[in-house]
């Protein structure tokens, strides 16, 4: 079983410290699993333009590639402007629907409001129910209290609710593909 993180974000370090502690967390209660983390920092890529999805090439045709690979995802994204940012709605475009049906999903937010975390309600269920996949009942919302200054997340409740999250998408992937 794979389970990818991603970082849904060119900018800023918090979503993808959240995402990849969720990852960590896998790793310790399901040494077995494969996780990888997906960083689209590292890859420029191209615009959704209606295009099959094969035919793109180069960072583009990787991400997808490596998106459509995994058996289960921990997605992560900050919430500029009260949704979700470009970067991961480009993805969702840029990825073929089969690619997603099926396969459970974990998502992570974080936001400078206590607000914003209507987003994964009101944005990322929908659009994960559009593809046809399967949402972990728990989602986490990391508000900037919830770190300290080295970037680190120091509220213990939110480590906690890190980890119910890692152990629901590996326990609904184990549970759902048998």
């Amino acid at each position: 079983m794979k389970l990818l993180g991603i970082s849904g974000t060119i900018v800023g370090s918090k979503t993808g410290i959240a995402v990849q502690s969720v990852l960590d967390a896998a790793k310790q209660f399901y040494p077995e699993i494969e996780t990888e983390y997906l960083d689209m920092k590292d890859y420029q890529v191209q615009f959704c333009d209606g295009r099959d999805p094969s035919a793109y090439t180069g960072d583009t045709k990787t991400v997808i590639d490596i998106v459509s690979s995994a058996d289960c995802y921990i997605i992560g994204t900050p919430i500029f402007q009260s949704s979700i940012t470009g970067v991961l709605k480009n993805l969702f475009d840029l990825v073929p629907t089969a690619a997603l049906y099926n396969k459970v999903m974990g998502f992570v937010a974080t936001g400078g409001t206590y607000q914003h975390y209507l987003v994964v309600e009101n944005q990322l269920k929908p659009i994960a129910g559009y593809l046809r996949a399967f949402v972990a009942p728990s989602y986490v919302y990391l508000h900037d209290d919830h770190f300290n200054a080295e970037r680190q997340i120091a509220d213990p409740d939110v480590r906690d609710r890190l980890e119910r999250l890692a152990r629901e998408v590996v326990f609904m992937n184990q549970k759902l593909k048998g």
